[in-house]
C-alpha cells in the first residue's frame, strides 16, 4: 500500500479518530516499539553514521540527503532512522513495504511527488523497507525515479546489498552499514525501558539482576529490537510471579523460543566458517557450527554434500576413510532424515576434523589441468591407443603395449603420457597420516620430473566467490 505523506492535511473527523487510533495502538505495542526514538538524539549506537560530523549527520542536517541504502542486521535502527529523516528533512517523507508494494505503488508515489515538486517546489523522500524483497523488474521501475532526482530512496535492508540489489540502483545510492549494537548500548536501553514512566516499564516498579541483563544482552547478539522484546516477556513473567526483581530464570524463559539469525550472509559465512574449522582441524568449532545451521533450517544435504567434498579436497590420502565416512553420513541423511541423521553428520565432521590433512589429491588433479591448458601435445601414444576394432593393429594401436598383470608384481614402466608431459610430476604425498610414498610414486613411466606450472589449486579467490554457482561452492 501507498503510504501517506508527512505533514498533509485531513479532515477534522478523521484526524481525531486517527488520532485516537494511534493512542490505543501506541498502548498496545511491543515495547520496542514504544520506545523508538522521536529525535536523533535519543538514538543509541550507529555513531559512525549519526554522531557530531558523521557522513549521514551532516547530510540531515544541511537537508541534502540523496539517496541511501541502510543496511544492516535486525534491530540495529534502519526503520528507525527513516522515520527520522522524515522529522528532520523539509520534504516530503512516503513509505511503502516492499513485501507488499509493486510497480504501480511505486508510480502512484512518483505521479504524486511530480506533482507535489510542481505545485510546491516540495521533494519526496520514498522510504522502502525490506528493499531487497523487489525483483529486478521493480528495481528497474524505481531506477528512473532515483535516477532524476524525483524521489530521494532510502531503501532499508537486513541483506547484502551487492546480492540483492541491481548494479544500477546501487551505483546511484550511497551505502550505509549499520552495524550490531554494542554490548553497553543494550544495557542503555535495558534501563532506560526500566525507568520510562510513559513509554516503557517504569510504571511496574521493577529492577533487573546483574546475571540477567548480561544474558538478555548476551543472547541479543547487537539486535536492540531483540533485548527490548525480551525483556518485555521476562518482564511480564516477573510481574505475574508477583516479584519486582527480574531475575535470571525469567531471562533464559523469555528467551527460550528466540530464532536464530541465518540470512543469505549468514548461509555463506556459517558454512564457510564450518569447512574451514573441519579443515583447520578443529572438532569443536566444526560441531558448533553444523548445530548453528540444523538450528537454524539449513538443507542437511547441503552440509553432507560439502562434507563429501572436504573428504577429499582437504584429507584425501591422508586419511582414505574420510570419504566413505562423509559418503555414508550424506546417504544416512536420505535414508533416515531429520533429526536423527544429525547424529551421522555430526560423526562425519567429527571424523574429518581429527583425520590427518593432505591437500595433495586436490593440488594433483590442478597440475595435471594445468598441462592441459597450457602444454600442446601430441596426442594419445600408439601403444596406448584402443586396439577393439578391425583395423586398429594395421594403424600400429596397442603395439608395443605391455600388460600389466603379465609382468611379476603387477606394475609395468613404461609411457603413458604423451612425451611433452612425460616428466611433470602431478601427486606429491605430503607425509600426513597414510598419504606417505616413494620417490616412484607420482608415474609409473620411471621419470622423476618437474612439477607442472599451476600446480597451487588454493584458491583463495574461489573460497569468497559467493555471486554465483550453487550454495555447495560456499566457503571453499
Amino acid at each position: 500500500m501507498v503510504g501517506g505523506a508527512v505533514g498533509g492535511a485531513v479532515g477534522g473527523g478523521a484526524d481525531l479518530f486517527s488520532a485516537q487510533a494511534e493512542s490505543a495502538l501506541s498502548r498496545r505495542a511491543p515495547l520496542a516499539a514504544r520506545l523508538r526514538p522521536r529525535r536523533l538524539d535519543e538514538v543509541v549506537g550507529q555513531d559512525q553514521l549519526i554522531g557530531p560530523g558523521a557522513p549521514l549527520q551532516v547530510l540531515l542536517a544541511s537537508d541534502r540527503l540523496t539517496s541511501v541504502i541502510l543496511w544492516g542486521p535486525p534491530g540495529t535502527g534502519k526503520t528507525t532512522l527513516a522515520r527520522l529523516i522524515a522529522r528532520e528533512t523539509s520534504q516530503a517523507f512516503e513509505a511503502l513495504s516492499a513485501v507488499t508494494a509493486g510497480v504501480k505503488d511505486v508510480r502512484a508515489i512518483a505521479e504524486a511527488a511530480r506533482a507535489r515538486l510542481g505545485e510546491r517546489g516540495h521533494g519526496t523522500i520514498l522510504f522502502l523497507d525490506e528493499v531487497h524483497r523487489f525483483n529486478k523488474s521493480q528495481q528497474d521501475a524505481l531506477l528512473p525515479h532515483v535516477e532524476e532526482g524525483l524521489l530521494v530512496l532510502v531503501g532499508a535492508t537486513t541483506e547484502n546489498p551487492y546480492f540483492s540489489l541491481t548494479a544500477p540502483l546501487l551505483s546511484r545510492s550511497s551505502l550505509f552499514r549499520l552495524v550490531p549494537i554494542v554490548p553497553d548500548d543494550l544495557r542503555t536501553l535495558v534501563r532506560r525501558a526500566l525507568e520510562d514512566d510513559d513509554r516503557g516499564l517504569g510504571g511496574a516498579g521493577l529492577s533487573i539482576a546483574p546475571d540477567a541483563l548480561d544474558h538478555l544482552v548476551d543472547r541479543a547478539e547487537g539486535d536492540a529490537r531483540n533485548v527490548l522484546t525480551s525483556l518485555d516477556v521476562a518482564a511480564g513473567l516477573t510481574i505475574a510471579s508477583e516479584r519486582t526483581e527480574i531475575g535470571l530464570g525469567d531471562a533464559e524463559g523469555a528467551l527460550a523460543t528466540r530464532a536464530l539469525r541465518y540470512g543469505d550472509d549468514e548461509h555463506y559465512d556459517v558454512l564457510s566458517a564450518f569447512i574451514k574449522s573441519v579443515r583447520g582441524s578443529d572438532v569443536d568449532a566444526g560441531l558448533y557450527w553444523l548445530a548453528r545451521m540444523l538450528e537454524a533450517g539449513e538443507d542437511p544435504r547441503l552440509i553432507a554434500r560439502r562434507l563429501v567434498i572436504l573428504a577429499s579436497e582437504d584429507v584425501g590420502m591422508a586419511d582414505p576413510t574420510g570419504l566413505v565416512v562423509a559418503d555414508a553420513a550424506a546417504r544416512a541423511v536420505e535414508f533416515v532424515g531429520l533429526p536423527e541423521a544429525q547424529l551421522n553428520l555430526a560423526q562425519a565432521v567429527v571424523h574429518l576434523a581429527r583425520a590427518p590433512k593432505s591437500n595433495a589429491v586436490t593440488t594433483a588433479l590442478a597440475a595435471a589441468r594445468a598441462d592441459i591448458a597450457e602444454t600442446s601435445t601430441s596426442g594419445v601414444p600408439d601403444h596406448l591407443r584402443d586396439a577393439h576394432y578391425r583395423g586398429a593393429s594395421a594403424l600400429g594401436h596397442c603395439e608395443g603395449y605391455v600388460y600389466p598383470h603379465d609382468r611379476p608384481g603387477g606394475r609395468v614402466v613404461q609411457r603413458y603420457r604423451p612425451p611433452e608431459v612425460e616428466g611433470h610430476r602431478y601427486y606429491r604425498p605430503t607425509g600426513n597420516g597414510a598419504d606417505v610414498g616413494g620417490a616412484d610414486m607420482g608415474s609409473a613411466d620411471g621419470t622423476a620430473g618437474g612439477t607442472a606450472g599451476g600446480a597451487d589449486v588454493a584458491d583463495e579467490a574461489g573460497e569468497n566467490d559467493q555471486s554465483g554457482g550453487s550454495g555447495d561452492d560456499a566457503g571453499r
